[in-house]
């Protein structure tokens, strides 16, 4: 998934002041409201569970089921990273490319786990272009039995910064080895992945990769096919583009043959996005794991 760059929050800047100035609280330019620092809340030494803004310990009192509606940084919405080793992080959408890019990461590199990473809106808590709800994502995270970190983005906030805050709380728990991406062929997109994303995996001491570039879409659809798992039409921005294939539909080799001339069979220049449904999940569908 790719957002428009955009800015860090507007009160990005007053909070950074006020820790540097060793303050507990400061004022939102917004709304005026008294806001705790990082620094205030790390003097407490635990999550008070309240879903605090600056929160340094990921949430980690909020009752898991509460998280996806009350978490404003990131935190873990379903599982949790093992405490050894290192773990492939694949960029989940919660479709068909993103499943198939965990299946290929999986089959190439069967020793080492993964984990799945979600970016949804802070205020919406839907993920953007798939236009699923968060808690659909950790339903299908939770039917792969893989642990799942949500990172919500703010209105007009920067991706690549709310991203690389996710990836370094994430960090602080478990090694990560890789950023995995499910994109196809789209060289506008991988370069900005490679541009925006790169600084991030290097200070991880990780590697980006795309196990789905350049694949015969005839040997993705006989791997979808091969997998089990059903997925079907999820959002558009504009159905009359794609008719007769629409809303809810199966997507397989018949919607592709469907598809009016100049739709990309996949969706990959963004005619149209799917969701795997969470009930054709499994983890034997993913994969073999060790």
């Amino acid at each position: 998934m790719v957002n428009e760059r955009g800015t860090t929050p507007p009160w990005h800047e007053a909070h950074r002041a006020a820790c540097e100035a060793g303050e507990r609280h400061y004022r939102d330019p917004e709304t005026g409201y008294r806001v705790f620092t990082e620094l205030g809340l790390r003097q407490r030494g635990d999550c008070c569970g309240c879903g605090c803004r600056h929160c340094p310990w990921g949430h980690e009192a909020v009752p898991t089921d509460l998280r996806a509606v009350r978490i404003v940084r990131p935190a873990w919405l379903q599982g949790a990273p093992p405490t050894t080793g290192q773990v492939n992080v694949v960029f989940w959408s919660g479709g068909k490319d993103s499943f198939l890019a965990a299946r290929a990461t999986l089959k190439a590199d069967p020793d080492r786990p993964i984990v799945l990473l979600t970016t949804f809106g802070q205020k919406t808590r839907i993920v953007a272009h798939q236009e699923l709800s968060i808690q659909r994502i950790i339903e299908q995270a939770r039917a792969l039995d893989l642990p799942l970190l949500g990172v919500p983005l703010y209105p007009q906030s920067d991706y690549t910064y709310a991203v690389a805050e996710g990836l370094r709380y994430m960090a602080s728990q478990v090694a990560v080895a890789s950023l995995v991406f499910g994109d196809l062929h789209l060289e506008h997109i991988r370069a900005w992945r490679e541009d925006q994303l790169a600084p991030i995996a290097d200070e991880l001491g990780a590697e980006l990769r795309f196990p789905l570039w350049q694949v015969d879409y005839a040997e993705l659809t006989a791997e979808l096919d091969a997998s089990g798992v059903e997925a079907r039409v999820c959002a558009s921005p504009d159905f009359s583009r794609i008719a007769p294939v629409g809303h809810g539909d199966r997507f397989d080799r018949d919607l592709m043959d469907r598809l009016p001339a100049g739709v990309d069979p996949f969706g990959e220049c963004g005619e149209f996005h799917t969701e795997v449904l969470s009930e054709s999940l499994t983890p034997a569908r993913l994969g073999e794991r060790r």
